[in-house]
């Protein structure tokens, strides 16, 4: 593995806002990892050891009410577009095409992505990593959808959502597939290396877009044995004293309010969510083994991080770069009852898991930092107004200078937020694989599938939804379902659809054979 250099970042601030005007057109670095919790970062609460972040967000600003769309594709569409996830055709996965408006399984030609407007605003663009927003079916033949035809002028990673980090399939370079790697390859340090040979060839009086988009820590749990060996005392303790010891840091933080108490979310389990002392001797072992090596692959990621600062900072560039740092969704209680108890301790405080639009599996840490450290107004501080990926596209063209209002974008520039000044409150929605969402102030309205009631929750004094108030506040709970219903409808969104997994594929493929992603 390469080691990486920390270099804290400690000088005196200046208004981002400002900032982005003094440089003119800023270079932008846009990271995004995988399945990563609420709370993993050491500077969100988690004893994960994760230097380069941490310095990051106390040179900059985190969000501490940040929201995803709860799942891989989705996700990126939304951080790729600027639209909400199922306008641009990527409700649900790239699994399948199934020919409905919402549902095509790749973003939509028509929408220019992040990628094409700022390289329409002069940058050179960039992107190394996880692509997933192409329909599965149409690797091995461009069709219109290859990140090097959606905008970015040089591409290194897998189109797919998983793999092996040791030998991920398929990977390109370019449209090019890459067939073969070295013995001593290892994914995430590999997208580093691509993306600071970008960085390297890159002209140096242009300005840049870059898009590393991490695979880890999503599953499968790799990490070379010395890595974890690093991380496993630390689990030996369980996951009750550790969810509890992440939750004070997160008070001491201030990322989550204080004078609260930690929720236990019995109901995600049925009712019986064990104690780690309930555990046999084998299981406990297995899940400090599993926890440990989670850990491992989240800071050899910040890492690379700290590789890629160094690489900026060499080229001259990081004074006049933008760093932001998030992951997809929350963590996932796949993996059978230990891989639940894993992702109960990366998503502290908060309810429920990925793929599901409670909580916890809409949260995601957020952090922007001017890579110096000098330009930042709140330097270190956390910025809690409710914000959502449909924000980072308008928050990349302010910092490029480019008009993009009228255009119908669901989200807002956070540069006044990063600043320390306030955006616009807005109503903030959700749906994938029928757990549906609505934010709207202090109140939220959510199910975990089409077949359940809605819940009503006062995120103001019950931010972990363990209290449904629907029955108390039966007119809220009905303005909130109608505000849903309108952009469900406006949005491609209808009709849910409840098949499973397997079933759903089988179903759509069986309709339209042809799945290669052509219309």
């Amino acid at each position: 593995m390469k080691k990486s250099v920390f270099f804290p970042l400690l000088f005196a601030p200046l208004p981002l806002h400002l900032a982005a005007q003094e440089a003119q057109r800023p270079h932008v670095v846009l990271i995004m990892c995988d399945d990563m919790g609420f709370s993993d970062l050491g500077c969100y609460g988690g004893e994960v050891r994760t230097p380069h972040l941490d310095s990051l967000a106390m040179a900059g600003v985190r969000f501490s009410q940040f929201k995803n769309t709860g799942r891989s594709c989705p996700s990126r569409a939304a951080l790729l577009t600027g639209h909400w996830q199922h306008e641009v055709g990527m409700g649900w996965m790239t699994a399948v095409d199934e020919h409905r408006p919402g549902y095509r399984g790749q973003i939509a030609g028509g929408v220019p992505t992040i990628a094409e407007r700022m390289r329409g605003a002069g940058y050179r663009t960039y992107m190394s990593g996880k692509w997933h927003v192409t329909v599965e079916g149409a690797f091995d033949a461009p069709n219109g959808s290859y990140p090097t035809e959606r905008g970015f002028d040089r591409y290194y990673g897998s189109l797919s959502g998983g793999g092996s980090y040791y030998a991920p399939r398929p990977l390109y370079s370019g449209v090019q597939r890459v067939d073969s790697v070295p013995d001593d390859y290892y994914y995430t340090t590999a997208l580093t290396d691509s993306a600071i040979a970008f960085i390297n060839a890159h002209p140096a009086d242009e300005p840049m877009f870059l898009y590393v988009a991490h695979f880890a820590p999503h599953l499968p749990l790799q990490a070379p044995r010395d890595r974890v060996g690093r991380c496993i005392d630390r689990y030996r303790a369980g996951y009750d004293v550790l969810r509890r010891q992440r939750f004070e840091r997160q008070q001491r933080l201030g990322i989550v309010p204080p004078g609260m108490e930690l929720p236990t979310h019995q109901r995600e389990w049925g009712g019986d969510r064990p104690a780690w002392d309930d555990l046999t001797e084998a299981q406990q072992r297995q899940w400090t083994e599993d926890m440990a090596t989670y850990a491992a692959m989240i800071e050899i990621m910040d890492d690379e991080v700290g590789r890629l600062i160094d690489a900026l900072r060499r080229k001259g560039m990081l004074d006049d770069t933008v760093l932001m740092f998030l992951s997809d969704n929350g963590a996932t209680n796949e993996g059978g009852r230990l891989g639940q108890l894993m992702a109960d301790l990366s998503n502290t405080p908060y309810r429920s898991y990925k793929q599901w639009c409670f909580q916890g599996g809409t949260s995601t840490p957020f952090i922007v930092a001017w890579g110096d450290g000098r330009r930042n107004t709140m330097r270190g501080q956390i910025c809690r107004q409710p914000a959502h990926l449909v924000d980072i596209v308008p928050t990349c063209l302010d910092l490029a200078g480019v008009e993009w209002g009228g255009e119908g974008l669901p989200g807002m520039s956070l540069l006044p937020a990063i600043g320390g000044g306030r955006v616009e409150e807005r109503t903030l929605f959700f749906e994938h694989q029928g757990s549906c969402a609505v934010i709207s102030g202090q109140w939220k309205l959510v199910r975990p599938d089409r077949h359940s009631p809605w819940e009503l929750i006062d995120l103001d004094t019950d931010p972990f939804e363990t209290q449904d108030l629907s029955q108390e506040y039966p007119a809220k709970a009905a303005e909130l379902e109608r505000m849903w219903d309108e952009w469900a409808h406006r949005c491609n969104v209808l009709p849910l659809e409840d098949k499973p997994w397997t079933e759903r594929i089988n179903y759509y493929k069986g309709l339209y054979p042809d799945q290669d992603g052509r219309e």
